[in-house]
């Protein structure tokens, strides 16, 4: 049986200054759609991945910034690091660690991210 996961539900408090965030980190947004006044479901997706994120209004029970390990791969974590500086993406140091090589980040609400490189086992 095959298991792909292609959406995970990101709470924040302010929609609109989420999307602008992850808009600016170079997520693509798939829908923004208000279904109504208590639901608005907004779907991003970080460029290459086959998991997109959801925020909006009515979408899950965790308090906003409750998210606090969100792991990406990434090829280059030195690109990682320039890319989203350069889109003006608060980054954390390179962190080089035997399991790979990380850049991490944070939403508005404080969800934290890591993208992580991996070693080359070969």
């Amino acid at each position: 049986m095959d298991i792909k996961l292609e959406l995970v539900a990101v709470p924040v408090s302010d929609v609109d200054r989420a999307k602008e965030f992850y808009e600016r980190a170079g997520f693509v947004v798939d829908h923004d759609h208000t279904v109504s006044d208590e639901v608005r479901f907004v779907q991003l997706t970080p460029p290459g991945s086959a998991c997109s994120i959801a925020i909006g209004k009515g979408l899950t029970t965790l308090a906003p910034g409750a998210l606090d390990n969100l792991q990406a791969v990434v090829a280059d974590a030195d690109a990682a690091h320039a890319d989203l500086t350069e889109r003006g993406i608060e980054v954390s140091p390179v962190d080089d660690q035997p399991w790979g090589r990380f850049v991490y980040f944070a939403d508005p609400d404080g969800n934290r991210w890591s993208l992580q490189q991996l070693p080359n086992w070969g």
